[in-house]
């Protein structure tokens, strides 16, 4: 295994913003802990109602993102992923601007097409939410030019709306890709997009991500390892830091806040 293919991997954690401990000020002082703990990004989950379990509390991720970014310097932050289809695209566009603008340039955007059976908006089949999702991402990089933007879509029409606050981030806020990889429609949304936060399989039926998905993805891409954003989570991060990810990730699952601080004490993986 070549060493300089292990130098692009980083690593990252990701919370759901819920239960105790996991409020705006509880995910601020965790976040503050992974960066002094040598993680290099935080990446919340976004939801309304955690997985559809109301017996804890949830809370806002982006008003939780927007503690973190006070309470850290170096960290990257994002959300892995939100449903952008729940979303006004202008809204989300305008909130990620003010957010990248918190953070001093260090927000991700990651995106998916959400829940058909999402009980907080009219449900949709997934090929509406996609063509939803897809419209959106045209809108929200629009909108960051700072230009006014027309746009007459099947979802949505924009008629020379503009945002004049731009990202720090040039040439824009990275918009990274979920969604299951076993959709040819979702490796050629990532395919447009600045990386892949994707899964392979179903909730019903997960697959585990190995390194020639990442591979895969590359080739369609065309980009060289390291050259474009890939996101995995577990596994062996060496592994795939060899097929070309950058990134590495570990869900910290609810519970107690001790044992978050445990694993965020104990490090990132030491590759060698």
């Amino acid at each position: 295994m070549a060493l300089t293919s292990l130098k692009f991997v980083r690593f990252s954690v990701t919370f759901g913003a819920v239960g105790p401990g996991r409020d705006p000020r509880g995910l601020a002082e965790l976040a503050r802990m992974a960066e002094d703990c040598g993680w290099d990004a935080v990446f919340l989950e976004d939801y309304l109602v955690y997985q559809g379990d109301a017996s804890q509390p949830t809370y806002d991720p982006w008003i939780c993102l927007a503690a973190m970014a006070t309470a850290t310097s170096a960290i990257t932050l994002g959300t892995t992923v939100t449903p952008v289809p729940r979303r006004h695209p202008w809204k989300l566009a305008a909130e990620a601007v003010a957010l990248d603008h918190l953070s001093g340039g260090r927000l991700v955007l990651g995106v998916g097409i959400g829940d058909p059976n999402d009980p907080w908006g009219e449900p949709a089949a997934p090929r509406v939410l996609a063509e939803k999702l897809d419209e959106s991402l045209e809108i929200i990089s629009a909108l960051w030019t700072g230009q006014p933007v027309y746009f007459h879509g099947k979802h949505y029409r924009l008629d020379g709306a503009q945002l004049t606050a731009r990202p720090l981030q040039q040439p824009r806020i990275p918009i990274w890709v979920g969604g299951n990889l076993l959709f040819p429609a979702v490796r050629r949304r990532i395919s447009r997009w600045d990386g892949s936060c994707a899964y392979k399989g179903t909730p019903a039926a997960p697959q585990k991500l190995t390194p020639d998905d990442v591979r895969l993805l590359l080739r369609e891409r065309g980009a060289e390892p390291g050259g474009f954003d890939v996101k995995v989570s577990g596994g062996d991060a060496a592994a795939f830091a060899a097929a070309g990810a950058t990134w590495w990730g570990r869900w910290i699952a609810p519970g107690p806040r001790s044992e978050a601080e445990a694993i965020l004490r104990a490090g990132p993986p030491h590759l060698s």
